[in-house]
């Protein structure tokens, strides 16, 4: 079911909206930054339920599940072909909190016949809706717009 993600779009409201978007790890990311950020997300397994799979990839790639109404803000098509499901979840992340991403191996650089380790993903940020839509991945930006008409409905 590789063509199917999950994932949970963290957000605060306090001074104002903002969102937490990942940036994916690894050489090919390094110099990639704006249309490059996404939700914490990953593959939902055979008959697994959507919001589980993203509970337990967002607790994979980030080490908590946050707790609060999780707001469903439906699926996108990312130019690749993969759906991405989302729900939304207002939640402060803890002043003690250590960002301590998984690590993947590849073969860098490539053809060497080398391996390191790189992070799944090398730093999350919080960003306001506008700088957001320019960072997250272009299929993706229709979850902040969700999320915003969301908010002007629930304030």
């Amino acid at each position: 079911m590789s063509n199917l993600s999950a994932g949970i779009l963290l957000f605060n409201r306090k001074p104002s909206l903002e969102v937490l978007l990942a940036h994916p790890g690894g050489p090919y990311w390094w110099d990639k930054d704006e249309g490059a950020w996404s939700i914490p997300k990953g593959e939902v397994e055979q008959d697994e339920d959507l919001l589980h799979a993203a509970k337990r990839e967002f607790e994979e790639e980030l080490g908590f599940i946050p707790k609060g109404e999780f707001i469903e803000l439906d699926s996108v098509k990312q130019k690749g072909g993969k759906t991405v499901y989302c729900w939304a979840v207002e939640y402060q992340i803890p002043d003690d909190f250590i960002f301590a991403p998984n690590e993947f191996k590849m073969e860098w650089p490539p053809n060497s016949g080398k391996t390191e380790l790189f992070p799944e993903i090398d730093r999350i940020e919080y960003f306001g809706p506008f700088e957001a839509r320019k960072k997250i991945n272009p299929a993706q930006r229709t979850f902040i717009s969700r999320l915003i008409d969301y908010c002007s409905r629930n304030q």
